[in-house]
Order: C-alpha cells, then structure tokens, then sequence
C-alpha cells in the first residue's frame, strides 16, 4: 500500500537546541538503537514482520532495515521515512526537519497506518487507543532530543 494512501495516526513534533546535521545523525543513531535490540526482533518475528532484522547501510541510508521496519526515503537532513508491514497492520513514520534558527531544529514524526479486518482493528486498540503508541513516539523524540543537544 503506497504511503499517501495509508490513514494518517498523529504527528509529533520537538525543538532541539541542535543544528539539523546534528539532529539527522542523532535521529539515525537514536532509531538503530531504539528498533534493532533483540526485543524489538523478537516482536517483529512475533506479529510477522516483513523486516525482522537489521540491515543494510549505516548510517541510515534507503534500503536499510531494522525490526519492523525499512527505510524508503532518506533525504540528509530534511526526511526519513519508514515503512513496515505486518499480519495486522502496514504502517509508515515519516520524519522531518526543519531549520528554527542556526542552532534550533524541529523534528516532526507523522504516523500513518492501516489496520485491515477484525483483528487489525483490535491490534489497532491495543497500540493507538491505550495511548501506547503516544507514549513511545514521546520517548523516541525525547531520546533524539537528548542525543543532539
């Protein structure tokens, strides 16, 4: 499923007192960490993941994989975006950067998804309405936050 066409889930942003170049390797550092340990592997495998393991260049580069996701965009300090597929959803995260000033950057995360069928729409429950996957997107940029600066 092409990414404009999966639903849009939410979008977060943060300002980092970081220049983009700094924010951009953070963000890649920050996200092989956050997805490639053995739980993350291990929970691909579990729901079906296409992409169970990490792969490809580092840094992240187009083609590179980690648990639950593949890298289909890369554009050096202005986009990576994130694709993955599993038995109960296809999904994407899509990052952003954008200058605020010389040594401010914002990162933006928007999360795209789909959930077919019944049981699609119970994982869909169990990850967008406990508030679960609010909380992670918040750790994720905060770690990427605290990696920069």
């Amino acid at each position: 499923m092409p990414i404009a066409s999966l639903p849009y889930i939410d979008e977060h942003a943060t300002v980092i007192a970081a220049g983009i170049d700094d924010v951009w390797r953070s963000l890649g550092e920050t996200l092989d960490r956050s997805f490639s340990g053995p739980g993350m592997a291990g929970y691909a495998r579990l729901v079906g993941s296409v992409d169970c393991t990490a792969s490809g260049p580092r840094p992240l580069a187009e083609g590179s994989t980690m648990p639950g996701f593949r890298v289909v965009a890369a554009v050096p300090g202005r986009e990576l975006v994130l694709e993955g597929r599993h038995r109960f959803s296809s999904y994407a995260l899509i990052f952003r950067l954008e200058d605020v000033s010389p040594c401010r950057s914002r990162l933006r995360a928007e999360s795209r998804a789909a959930f077919p069928g019944l049981v699609g729409g119970i994982y869909r429950r169990l990850v967008i309405g406990t508030g679960g996957h609010v909380v992670g997107m918040r750790r994720l940029l905060s770690a990427i936050r605290r990696r920069s600066e």
